[in-house]
């Protein structure tokens, strides 16, 4: 796969009268490419016609071929002197523009990773741009407008990190995975490409998205390649993008607050407003850049009167912090996430039509990794170099070797694997560790959601009988402390009922208590 498709072409040439049949073909083709989704099949065959080289050759061996034919191309238009936009319109004017930007993006293509390593390591503060007077001296000297160069150096930069963090972030051959980054590809940048550079490039923050699946599938990483990608205008006079990359995505777990603490750190609150509000507090969504994107983990946990302040931010780009009247606006775009059966939620009256209905511009459910593992067995390997190679810094083959073999040893290739991503990487370090892992509890269960969601295969927690046991054991002996005792029954009544809204009921818990509980009774219990 490729970058060179990421750059902006039209399908009509200058003259096509003053060039050669097959020149105009070859335009064509480019043209195709460069609005074709990366992550796609076709673009592979387009790129087989552009570079003109054999079926089967490796992404190695075309990229410097299309690369080749494309600076001929522009060679020859320099030699016919029609290298300039300067007093060419419509649809000549395009093509030509699409060209040269082709070559510029190139030409600079290192440039601009190097850009992202540094941001990565700068984290929050900027990097500076070295190459960028001279990328938009090239991209003038073209006869590109001042305000054209700078829009397509900062969409230069957006498709660059694109690429980057879905294709590095969502890693695997599987037909779903290939579906997956498919899909996040044009959450970006929309199916059409064109319509999106010209209409569209600052217009995202309107698109919201909704990510559906089993707990560990990777919600957070798919938002995370989202996030990151977002434009980012460049301001000439620093030097530099206006914003970080990394600052221009935020996430929250909403799961992990209490509705009240909840409110303030998104809305924020005014000096005051309730009790210990000592200092006025500027919530998550005062926070977040013009461009930026939050990220709302566990949607399906928060209860009615978030969801109605939510509401209002999606409806009207408006929220009021806690105890003001004073109206802020929301600039930035919203992705949310739950592995909760949200149509259930919506029939008992738990979550809001209205509200799914603003977050669903589209919605992706990632693929379970046992389904992953059926569809390409190889995927394994590619998710333990990956894996390895964050944890270690390098990917050694005795490493993999080595974890492989426990792995199919302990498990066999059946395993279900409930923990999904998640639980392989924890397994990779218990076995990196203390040389083993014996598997999870096999429990899978799949919610049906409603018919355009698919269906998100959901682990089912809660003890076998032999761990109700084990709980039992321990009353008797008397070795349980509160916290276990209370984790031990919420547990036995989530296996028993399948739900923690009924759990919350019998104990009259709140219901993040209850979830809490029965994590920490399983987390007990594999021992982690």
């Amino acid at each position: 796969m490729t970058f060179y498709a990421h750059t902006m072409y039209s399908k009509c040439m200058k003259n096509p009268s003053s060039s050669t049949r097959e020149e105009w073909s070859f335009f064509e083709t480019v043209a195709s490419a460069a609005f074709a989704n990366p992550f796609g099949e076709a673009r592979d065959e387009l790129d087989l016609a552009i570079s003109g080289a054999a079926p089967g050759s490796s992404g190695d061996q075309i990229l410097p071929a299309v690369l080749a034919r494309v600076d001929e191309e522009v060679a020859r238009l320099r030699r016919r002197g029609a290298a300039d936009l300067r007093g060419q319109q419509g649809g000549r004017r395009e093509v030509l523009r699409s060209v040269f930007l082709f070559q510029v993006f190139h030409r600079h293509a290192g440039g601009f990773d190097r850009l992202i390593q540094a941001q990565l390591r700068d984290g929050a503060v900027a990097s500076r741009v070295p190459f960028a007077r001279e990328v938009l001296g090239e991209l003038s000297a073209f006869g590109l407008s001042d305000e054209e160069a700078l829009r397509f150096f900062a969409v230069f930069y957006q498709l660059r990190r694109a690429f980057y963090f879905i294709s590095c972030g969502l890693v695997g051959s599987s037909a779903a995975m290939k579906s997956l980054r498919r899909q996040l590809w044009d959450c970006v940048f929309t199916h059409d490409m064109r319509r999106f550079e010209s209409r569209l490039w600052n217009r995202m923050e309107d698109f919201s998205i909704l990510l559906l699946g089993a707990t560990g599938t990777g919600k957070g990483a798919a938002a995370a390649a989202v996030g990151r990608s977002g434009f980012i205008p460049f301001d000439p006079l620093r030097g530099a993008f206006s914003e970080s990359f990394t600052r221009n995505f935020v996430a929250i777990n909403l799961s992990q607050y209490s509705e009240g603490v909840l409110e303030s750190e998104l809305f924020g609150h005014r000096k005051g407003a309730f009790t210990g509000a000592g200092e006025q507090h500027d919530g998550l969504f005062s926070r977040c850049a013009p461009h930026g994107v939050i990220f709302l983990d566990e949607i399906g946990d928060i209860g009615i009167p978030v969801q109605i302040k939510l509401l209002q931010v999606l409806q009207e780009r408006i929220f009021f912090p806690v105890g003001s009247h004073e109206a802020r606006r929301f600039s930035g775009r919203i992705i949310a996430a739950t592995n909760r059966p949200l149509d259930e939620l919506i029939r008992t009256g738990q979550f809001r039509d209205d509200l799914y209905y603003r977050l669903c511009s589209d919605v992706i459910t990632l693929p379970p990794l046992a389904q992953r593992l059926r569809e390409d067995p190889a995927e394994l390997d590619t998710l333990l170099d990956s894996i390895l190679l964050r944890l270690a810094g390098e990917t050694l083959d005795q490493d993999k070797l080595l974890v492989k073999k426990k792995l199919s040893l302990a498990l066999g290739s059946q395993y279900p694997w409930p923990g999904n991503v998640r639980e392989l990487e924890q397994a990779v370090k218990r076995i990196l560790l203390t040389g083993s892992y014996q598997g999870d509890r096999p429990r899978t269960g799949t919610v049906p959601l409603r018919p355009h969601m698919g269906s998100v295969p959901l682990r089912k927690e809660g003890p076998q009988p032999d761990a109700e046991g084990r709980w039992a054991r321990g009353i008797r002996e008397g070795s349980l402390n509160a916290e276990a005792l209370l984790a031990g029954y919420c547990d036995a009544l989530y296996e028993r009922f399948g739900s923690y809204e009924e759990v919350s009921r019998r104990t009259q818990l709140d219901r993040r208590t209850v979830k809490k509980y029965v994590q920490l009774a399983a987390e007990s219990e594999s021992g982690g």
